[in-house]
């Protein structure tokens, strides 16, 4: 019996492993090619390892040019903007989604499930003419807005099921206590639910750091385009620069898998949490 155990486990470990590396190895020849010079990426035969690298595309564009580091910076407030706004509508949209006695709760539901399933691109062109009327495009706040009404469906569907699966006497304990509704709320509630919350934040973040259509849409000023608008400045009519095109998208992917190494925890508990049926 021991020795079929661990035959089954060495198995499983070694498939593991191989799914692992296949799942790792964009992640190399993306790195790779960001190291390698233009004159040896269409090298024949194809070389697997990192001989002759060079970080010249890196110098070029974050010290020779600085142009992606502004959108870098654009980047970064677009993500922030995105995560806080998300939150500061999604928590108390749960919570009374999930508390409160309204009428027409299930029709909400069905509605935040039907925008969650629209792909972005369709709510891209609706949002320009609305945004151009109230001067929001070449805007921070418009590209913001933009990804926080497409992450608010995803945020209020994760955080509902936390505050459900709190005991339901808390807020009697703190109306005994003299807290009203929204000291209850904020005091004793959110705190319990900062797991999903902290999931809601990364991803959404991830919602904002990731966006291109509605950056494309929503921005014809190079001053406040992202830097997924930044990595399509390398794709020309005649060819492309991988090089640099990979060696952005390498310091571009690097914000996304630190964040997802140091908060795994709480993401994985938070999407747990918000798998509960109802």
């Amino acid at each position: 019996m021991s020795t079929a155990y661990s035959r089954k486990t060495y198995l499983l470990t070694l498939i593991s492993v191989i799914l692992t590396a296949l799942f790792l190895f964009p992640v190399y020849w993306m790195i790779k090619t960001s190291l390698t010079p233009i004159t040896d990426l269409f090298s024949t035969p194809l070389k697997f390892g990192l001989a002759n690298s060079t970080g010249q595309a890196y110098a070029d564009n974050f010290i020779h040019n600085q142009d992606m580091l502004r959108y870098i910076g654009n980047s970064f407030i677009v993500a922030i903007g995105t995560m806080v706004l998300t939150l500061i509508f999604a928590v108390p949209g749960a919570y009374a989604l999930a508390r409160l006695n309204i009428r027409g709760k299930a029709l909400i539901m069905i509605l935040l499930l039907a925008i969650q399933m629209l792909p972005g691109i369709t709510m891209a062109m609706p949002l320009f003419i609305m945004f151009s009327k109230v001067h929001l495009v070449d805007n921070y706040l418009g590209l913001i807005l933009a990804d926080m009404i497409h992450a608010l469906p995803f945020a209020v569907l994760i955080l509902r099921p936390s505050f459900m699966a709190l005991p339901k006497g808390l807020e009697e304990a703190a109306a005994i206590d003299g807290c009203n509704k929204f000291t209850a709320f904020i005091r004793i509630m959110v705190p319990l639910v900062v797991p999903s919350m902290m999931t809601v934040a990364v991803f959404c973040f991830l919602f904002g750091w990731g966006d291109f259509v509605f950056a494309l849409t929503l921005t014809t000023d190079d001053a406040v385009r992202p830097l997924t608008l930044g990595l399509y400045r390398f794709i020309g009519q005649y060819g492309t620069e991988w090089n640099n095109l990979m060696a952005v998208a390498t310091i571009a992917a690097l914000p996304i898998i630190i964040i997802f190494v140091a908060l795994q925890r709480y993401v994985v508990g938070g999407i747990v949490s918000g798998s509960m049926k109802d």
